[in-house]
Parts: C-alpha cells; structure tokens; sequence
C-alpha cells in the first residue's frame, strides 16, 4: 500500500472504534445546494482546510455526492457537496438531479448556496420553492462576499432574506474564508444529538480512486472548451505502488463520446494531454504522499452518458 500522511481521509475499517462521544454530542447531515458554479464545492474546500472537491467555472463540475466530515469536540458535521440544480437532458444529468431529490429527504439541515456577485434569478427561486416544500431546516449562505462594498452586501442580504423566507443568512467567502466559522457554527446547531458516525481525523469516505479520477477531470476541465467538459469522464484503470520504490504508478481512462473530440484532448504532438498529466500528478502525490507515475489513455466511447451500465462503472 502507499504511504498514507499522518491525517488520512478514508474510512479504513482497521481502525480502532471511537469511544462514545459525550452527552450533549451533535452529529449529523447537511446538504449543500445551489446552482451550478455558485462556489459549493470551493466552500467545502476551505471549510476543511484541504481539498476533496474539485472545482471549475464549467457546469456539471460535480457529478458525485461528495461527504466532508467537520468535527469539533462537541459535534461532528457532515458536509454533503451535491451536484447543481439542473434541468435532466440525459441520463447522467437525471441521475444527478435524482441524487439531489433523494439527499434532500435524508438530511438534517440544508445550506442553500446562491452568488453574491450576481442577481439572484430564476434558478435561485426554483430551487427556493423546493426548498419550502421538503420541511428541513434551511441556512443560506451568500457567497463570494469579498467582491462586495458594505452598500452591495446590504442589497445583497435584502435580497436574500426576501428569497428565502424564514432562513437564516450569512454573508461568507469561500476564497478568504469570511464568515465561515459563523457559517459552521449556525448549522452545527442544527443538529440533533448523535453518535460520531467518523473516527477523528477523517474528513472524506471516498475512495483515492475516485479522489484520482477527479482530480485528472479537473485538470482537463481547465484546457477544454465549449462542448467537450459535458462528454469527458475518467475512470482509474490500475493504482498499484512499486514495491521497489517509493512511487505509485497510476494508469487511467479519459472517455469522450466522439472521435473528434480525442484530438482536441491530445493536442498538436499530445502536448495538451502531457499538460493535463503533469499538473494532475502533483495532486495525486499530494493526496497519495509519494511519487506517482502516471499513464493516461483517450477513449471514445459512444453516447457514455446515456449507457446505464457505463454510468453504474463510473459510480455516476
């Protein structure tokens, strides 16, 4: 196995059970939602000190339901990184917006997301309405805060109160941290009493593949245009470390759904896939904490993300 840094994110079953938390001890669910590209994902990120969630301006960036754990010594909160609200076209993007529906119903408490830089619209009053009709506890959370005057803010939280009914709202950024100890504290209150269902010291449950497979989407994220980001996924083929040395090679996927678009991902003489490969590897090694060789491989693979079986395989 690779070497693992001293806080470990996963949930390996050979760790010694905690012992109960004292009485008073809060623990629970909370999901985050929002538009696409309101800055969820970056939040969690900072919440946690490290990151988990991958981020980009493009939509359908997060296509997982992905867990934080947020503990302190009188509660453990849970993090819920959830795709956007989005209009079903196919059946990934059903199943994300399933994924969404199905959360809503499991959690104690909801942290609804909206952009401080922009006009809450259309969108925001949807998911507003949705909101109402679930019965959960709503906190809201205007981001991107550090790109707003005093006088900005005030209209912003206006807004927002009028949008939201009888939630609660915070003025937060994601990028500097503002207003997120508030943030945590307001919905670790939320909470209702509860086991700590994480051993200290993990903060995700998802497995370093899918962490690896996310952070090479990522990657590709940032150097592809228009269409492509909807059609690309990536799936870990082989993770294995040399025994002989401290280095993990790592052989994965890149799938899109047409011919032309394997090109575009190549490059002129495959420099745009050497590129996304070597900024991908320096996350990996930091996740994995050694040395990593990493071997990626273009598919196509035709109309992916209407293929149940394909998605199922991905774990979309």
């Amino acid at each position: 196995m690779s070497r693992r840094k001293k806080s470990d994110h996963r949930n390996e079953s050979a760790w010694e059970p905690s012992p109960p938390p004292a009485s008073g001890f809060r623990s629970g669910l909370v999901a985050l939602i929002g538009r696409p590209n309101v800055g969820k994902s970056t939040l969690v990120n900072k919440v946690l000190g490290q990151k988990i969630s991958i981020v980009s301006e493009k939509p359908q960036t997060t296509r997982h339901r992905v867990t934080a754990v947020l503990g302190g010594d009188d509660y453990q909160l849970i993090l819920l990184d959830m795709p956007g609200f989005q209009k079903p076209r196919d059946t990934l993007t059903k199943r994300m917006q399933t994924l969404v529906n199905t959360t809503l119903a499991e959690v104690d408490a909801i942290l609804f997301v909206v952009p401080g830089d922009q006009s809450f619209g259309r969108g925001d009053a949807f998911i507003a309405d949705a909101l109402r009709g679930v019965g959960t506890p709503v906190v809201m959370a205007i981001n991107k805060a550090d790109l707003l005057s005093d006088q900005q803010a005030g209209v912003q939280l206006e807004a927002a109160r009028a949008l939201a009914g009888a939630a609660e709202v915070h003025l937060v950024s994601a990028l500097t941290g503002r207003g997120l100890g508030e943030l945590v504290a307001s919905l670790s209150g939320l909470l209702p009493e509860g086991p700590r269902y994480f051993p200290p010291g993990v903060v995700t449950d998802r497995p370093e593949e899918v962490l690896v497979a996310e952070f090479i989407r990522e990657q590709l994220l940032a150097v592809t245009e228009e269409e492509v980001p909807h059609s690309l996924a990536v799936e870990v083929l082989e993770m294995e470390p040399r025994e002989d040395r401290d280095i993990t090679y790592v052989r994965a996927a890149i799938y899109v759904e047409r011919a032309s678009q394997r090109p575009i991902l190549l490059g002129v003489g495959g420099a745009r896939l050497k590129e996304v490969g070597t900024n991908a590897r320096r996350e990996i090694e930091w996740l994995l904490g050694t040395q990593v060789f990493l071997e990626l491989i273009v598919k196509v693979r035709k109309h992916w993300r209407s293929d149940s079986r394909m998605l199922d395989r991905l774990g979309l």
